[in-house]
């Protein structure tokens, strides 16, 4: 089995988890990046004009991501980390999903959250896929140990 740990950070603090993960899953490790960075006011979730929040408020916003994918046909599972946005994935998320073929993949999401949980995130996602591919697990990884990490990944073999 072949796993690809695919995340989106805009702060640094889902990379570094990201980054144990792939360690623990033993994965290749692949950033998903806005073409144009998240700035600090741009994540100000109190602005209703932030970048942020005009992308969230809007579920069929696709910000637009630099194309540089990997060979997805390789990979049996994607294991996806991002941080909680106004209750669910950062529709960026839906970018990625949407940008590559991910038929018959299992899926995994892990994520970051100041405080919320994954609400109707896998809901919000399974419509940017193919319908054979198969949400497998979600998990929020809030300071998570290594050992943490890697018990949840290990149940994803």
């Amino acid at each position: 089995m072949k796993t690809l740990v695919a995340y989106f950070s805009a702060s640094g603090i889902t990379a570094s988890v990201a980054k144990e993960v792939a360690s623990a899953a033993n994965a290749d490790l692949y950033e998903i990046k806005p073409t144009v960075r998240y700035t600090s006011a741009d994540l100000n979730w109190m602005d209703k004009k932030s970048r942020s929040s005009v992308e969230m408020s809007n579920p069929a916003s696709r910000p637009e991501i630099v194309k540089d994918l990997p060979d997805l046909s390789q990979y049996d599972t994607v294991i996806i980390g991002f941080p909680i946005w106004w209750y669910v994935a950062p529709t960026i998320i839906n970018t990625f999903l949407e940008s590559g073929d991910f038929s018959g993949k299992k899926i995994a999401l892990f994520a970051t959250s100041g405080g919320s949980g994954f609400g109707k995130t896998v809901q919000n996602l399974k419509p940017s896929v193919d319908a054979s591919a198969q949400f497998v697990s979600e998990k929020l990884l809030n300071g998570a140990t290594p050992a943490d990490i890697k018990a949840w990944v290990d149940t994803l073999a």
